[in-house]
């Protein structure tokens, strides 16, 4: 217990400095001013080194289970692995001292106050409020928030696409299964940056103008400028923000009851109908009772000069973010149609006979028999295709969406100078991002993994 206090110690001080860096800089820079070839690359990994005690001490709260299994001494046991840590802190020092004399050279310093300075250019799309005039650090912020929103909508739209295409490609019907066939061919021997050349710009060029556009369901309009839709403008919306969350968590503890009334009586509860009713009846309430209204803001088309129409209020979605999110969905689904497929295929026939022989029709086999057990084969592979769309959303620079790699890695860069400062502020948020989707991904496959007695 005592080593695992340790290790959570030394991750919360690293942590700690790791953020202490990115905000405030080295604050020992006065300090070190005279041997700041020396110590400053020391300094700039000391995260990497409290990061590094705190793994060593939590492994050494279970290194006694290893020693009993693997019948080796502590010394062993710790000398390949000090070994491969000395050198590559050896590595790292190497090239970070090499760096420092070459920057030093050029009269470039090392550090990263420049986040707090003044970003001096506009992002043309922002999730959040943003102008020329805020920080680094908060045209960071909206980049990210950009790149995690065609990451989001990428996955929906390819696990979606990519289900529905998978089923098909084992549809008996002729004209189904081969035009998910030729859908999974075409789309995934095209290069991904060149589907984004074509949705961006041959197929919504060809949209009309804002002036030209017809309606479409009379209240939207897809034009060469972005899809226009009404904006929802809500009051009270905190109290229906709550019956939401109450009716999820009801849904929650109703299934968990449901599962367990199952497992002991053999009582089957309609836990589909139930959670509806509490989705559709709680919210209903708030604005029955709570007092919560909805209006919308319809886009209206509004006049800049002799020439140029745009629409004004409501919603408007970028072609870039429409473009990227096609190009990107249409492909990342094409390989989990494929995961999905074989993640069918992979359950033996037999269950399927004596499923149908039970009498249940074809969409309740494929539904409480065969999907619950393909999940365990199909969620390992489309983990890698979720972080490949993740990594490949940074071709959104080819086509200018304001993702991190174009405005942090690409504007931000080329006014501050900070190579190795933003470089390495956007592989770390890349591998984040990576690492969480990767996270998640792996708890859901070891949440619905057979349980061994």
């Amino acid at each position: 217990m005592k080593y695992k206090i340790l290790a959570y110690i030394f991750f919360i001080v690293g942590t700690s400095d790791l953020l202490i860096k990115l905000f405030y800089g080295n604050i020992f820079s006065d300090l070190t001013e005279d041997y700041y070839e020396i110590a400053n690359p020391i300094l700039v990994f000391t995260p990497v080194l409290f990061f590094s005690l705190g793994g060593i001490f939590l492994k050494e709260s279970k290194v006694s289970l290893s020693v009993e299994n693997f019948g080796t001494s502590r010394l062993k046991y710790y000398t390949p692995q000090l070994i491969c840590l000395v050198f590559v802190v050896l590595i790292f020092l190497f090239f970070t001292f090499n760096a420092q004399m070459n920057m030093e050279n050029r009269g470039i310093d090392f550090g990263f106050g420049f986040l707090n300075q003044e970003a001096s250019f506009d992002i043309q799309f922002s999730l959040v409020e943003y102008d020329g005039l805020d920080p680094y650090w908060w045209a960071y912020v909206a980049a990210l928030l950009n790149t995690l929103l065609v990451a989001v909508l990428g996955i929906i739209f390819c696990t979606i696409l990519g289900i529905i295409v998978g089923i098909a490609r084992l549809s008996p019907n002729f004209l189904i299964k081969n035009a998910a066939a030729w859908y999974i061919e075409f789309f995934r021997n095209i290069p991904l940056l060149l589907q984004i050349f074509f949705w961006y710009y041959a197929a919504l060029r060809a949209l009309p103008l804002p002036q030209d556009a017809s309606p479409l369901f009379g209240v939207t309009y897809l034009t060469i400028k972005g899809y226009y839709m009404p904006a929802f403008v809500w009051n009270n919306l905190n109290i229906f923000i709550y019956l939401v969350l109450a009716a999820i968590i009801s849904i929650v503890f109703i299934r968990y009851y449901a599962i367990k009334l199952r497992d002991k009586e053999g009582k089957q509860l309609p836990v589909f109908y139930i959670s509806a009713f509490l989705l559709i009846i709680l919210p209903g309430l708030s604005f029955i009772i709570g007092g919560v209204s909805l209006n919308f803001e319809i886009p209206v088309l509004k006049q800049l000069s002799a020439t140029s129409f745009i629409y004004d209020g409501g919603i408007s979605v970028p072609p870039e973010l429409i473009a990227l999110t096609l190009a990107l969905s249409l492909y990342t689904a094409t390989f989990i149609a494929e995961c999905v497929r074989a993640g069918i295929q992979g359950i033996s026939k037999g269950q399927k006979e004596a499923a149908s022989s039970l009498g249940l029709t074809t969409n309740q086999v494929l539904k409480l028999v065969i999907m619950p057990q393909a999940l365990r084969i199909i969620i390992p592979p489309t983990t890698n295709q979720y972080l490949n769309l993740t990594k490949n959303s940074s071709l959104a620079a080819a086509i200018a969406y304001p993702d991190l790699v174009l405005v942090f890695a690409g504007t931000a860069l080329m006014q501050t100078g900070r190579a190795i400062e933003i470089v390495s502020i956007t592989m770390l948020t890349y591998l984040s991002i990576s690492l969480a989707i990767a996270a998640l991904m792996n708890w859901y496959n070891k949440l619905i993994e057979i349980k061994e007695k």
